[in-house]
């Protein structure tokens, strides 16, 4: 899960598993549980759900909807959008049914059950943040019920008897006949009504899991299938105002996602991936929290459209590439905490640095390593999350914070998991490459724990580190221990002098919100509820020389009003700004109101940054090409 306006370090602006295998009671017939879903018969913005779960021998059952759900590490409580719960009998008649909690119900009588029906409202409409630990679920782990698209996380929808995860489920989708529909859950076969108007989709899982690890988007979508290598790649795209399409991302994902098969080789096993990327207007009902959230051979993405064509690619590289790379980690490698996941009382893993944070410094190390930026790019890139890391507790325990990541003081520094872990797996890669003269790295570690775990092997928690230091060398182990377990600061500028870099002021690329780093260059005044220039934007090359002042109140970013609830939307777009676009600022200085206009240019900032010791030695720059180039 990548939680994509949170990595940019927006500081003026909000920003996601049981250990012991459960046990199955013998308290119904072991039969797929069949439940559906009824588009066509929405009320209020409210989809109706049926679930026949079949005989129960049992006087009482416990049906649930999930509180957490895999890949978010917060709590998403789907059950407070359920409403009307029923419990019927064979007669149709109604058993007595007990809230337990929000995400729980108690159904007595239940060898009568014949089955549970309720309506479901989705969570884009009522998201203030979007972001992690908010009120509402993370956007892309969330639901979308709107006349022309559903975004069908199934987990929102569907839930579970604690005594039947493992049985088998049978999911009827009806949809308007018109409507496109994507599915990572295989498609058993359809059929349409006697008037042509709607059809029933019918689907398959093996458990509850296939139901929680397979999204689905439905409605006015444009869809772009394509080929990479022996993988099928479907890219499903929701732009409301139809501002861009699959098809004018479709190079960009290829380009990626082929430069990734090569990066990852023979560790890369799924034959088909689904991109669903839903774009967001930033309208009241609109998602508010960007970024995606992984499954095992899909992804659901939430992006601003208001992102320029190369804006929109900049950001599904960062964040689409992060989330493929989770078939390596947690989805091949993982622990008993992940694969026996608890959705309502989960506990979580020690070993986030491996979960996200190998995962994006795979996203950024395959970028220089397959050509597709400079390496000053990737030096830039791994600067910046050393400065946001620094902002954040840098001497928690990283093992400490994982396993207690719904609690603070923990909570609140998740995003470490995305700058200190990709950093703590820089930091391995160049040990690896440095103890075997460049024949081993950490993406050659993942693949040695790929073939001695797997998909349907969970390793030991509390084992991992030793292994890894049995199969790798006592530096690694010695790293870890001070550095993951312990709460020790990492010296970067010991590794950078292993590769032969060094510490240099330059003019540096950046974009139009930054000064150069992590340093944004807006501040906000919360009880105003207004946005300006911080003196942070004087040492932006284009705003400097557009002749911003500090303190200027910023009102309208081409044309739409910037205020304190659309600002991630808003200045997210911003974001992707690409040169040789229009732009537009109405802005307000000391109450006068001015408008800046024109075309971007290039922006840069004096920065200090890692730079090529011009006094490295021979097996310095040998060592650092093996970490770059291979």
């Amino acid at each position: 899960m990548k939680n994509y306006l949170a990595t940019l370090g927006l500081s003026v602006i909000l920003v996601g598993c049981g250990s012991a295998k459960p046990k199955i009671d013998d308290l119904a017939i072991n039969n797929p549980i069949q439940t559906s879903l009824d588009l066509t018969a929405v009320v209020d913005d409210k989809v109706p759900v049926t679930i026949n779960p079949g005989r129960f021998t049992s006087e009482t059952v416990t049906y649930r909807l999930p509180r957490v759900v895999q890949g978010t590490y917060s709590v998403s409580d789907f059950g407070k959008y359920v409403e009307d719960l029923k419990a019927l009998d064979y007669d149709g008649n109604e058993l007595e049914v007990t809230k337990v909690d929000t995400n729980t119900w108690g159904v007595t009588d239940a060898t009568k059950l014949d089955k549970i029906t309720y309506y479901v409202n989705d969570t884009f409409d009522v998201e203030s943040s979007g972001g992690i630990g908010g009120e509402n679920p993370f956007s892309p782990a969330g639901t979308n019920i709107e006349e022309d698209n559903y975004v069908l996380n199934l987990h929102g929808f569907i839930g579970y008897f604690d005594s039947l995860k493992r049985n088998q489920y049978e999911l009827d989708v009806i949809s308007p006949s018109a409507f496109v529909r994507t599915s990572a859950l295989p498609d058993q076969g359809t059929t349409t009504s006697e008037d042509g108007k709607s059809v029933r989709t019918s689907y398959f899982g093996q458990r509850y899991f296939d139901i929680t690890d397979n999204p689905m988007m439905y409605g006015e979508l444009d869809v772009e299938e394509f080929m990479v290598g022996n993988i099928k790649i479907v890219l499903s795209v929701y732009s409301p105002n139809k501002l861009h399409t699959a098809a004018s991302q479709k190079e960009t994902v290829y380009k990626m996602m082929q430069a990734q098969k090569n990066y990852l080789g023979d560790i890369n096993s799924t034959a088909r991936y689904d991109i669903y990327l839903y774009l967001s207007d930033g309208s009241e009902t609109a998602p508010k929290g960007m970024g995606a959230l992984e499954h095992h051979t899909s992804t659901v993405v939430v992006l601003p459209e208001s992102s320029s064509k190369e804006g929109l690619a900049e950001s599904i590289i960062n964040v689409v590439a992060h989330e493929f790379f989770h078939i390596v980690t947690p989805l091949s490698i993982h622990s008993e905490d992940v694969h026996y996941f608890d959705y309502n009382q989960p506990t979580f893993s020690k070993h986030l640095w491996m979960y996200e944070g190998t995962t994006e410094y795979f996203a950024q190390h395959f970028q220089v390593y397959e050509g597709l930026v400079e390496p000053a790019d990737f030096y830039n890139t791994m600067m910046s999350k050393i400065a946001t890391s620094k902002n954040l507790d840098d001497a928690m325990s990283f093992t400490i914070m994982s396993e207690n990541v719904l609690q603070e003081p923990y909570a609140s520094n998740y995003l470490n998991v995305y700058m200190k872990g990709a950093l703590i797996n820089m930091c391995i890669d160049i040990l690896m490459r440095k103890e075997s003269n460049g024949n081993r790295s950490v993406l050659s570690l993942m693949k040695e724990l790929s073939a001695k775990y797997g998909r349907e092997k969970p390793f030991v928690d509390d084992n991992l580190i030793a292994e890894i230091t049995a199969m790798t060398y006592p530096s690694i182990g010695e790293f870890l221990k001070t550095h993951v377990e312990g709460d020790v600061p990492i010296n970067y500028n010991e590794f950078f002098e292993m590769v032969g870099l060094t510490m240099g002021e330059s003019e540096v690329p950046t974009n139009y919100i930054f000064a150069g780093g992590q340093n944004i260059i807006f501040d906000a005044d919360q009880a105003k509820g207004t946005i300006f220039f911080s003196p942070m934007a004087l040492k932006n090359s284009f705003w400097r020389s557009q002749g911003v002042q500090v303190g200027d109140v910023i009102k309208k970013v081409n044309g739409t009003e910037l205020t304190l609830q659309n600002a991630q939307q808003v200045i997210g777009g911003m974001f992707g700004w690409q040169p040789g676009q229009q732009y537009s600022l109405d802005i307000e200085r000391n109450g006068e109101a001015m408008t800046l206009s024109g075309t971007l240019e290039k922006a840069t900032a004096k920065s200090e940054s890692l730079v090529e010791d011009e006094n490295a030695t021979d097996a310095q720059n040998t060592l650092r090409a093996a970490w770059l180039k291979g």
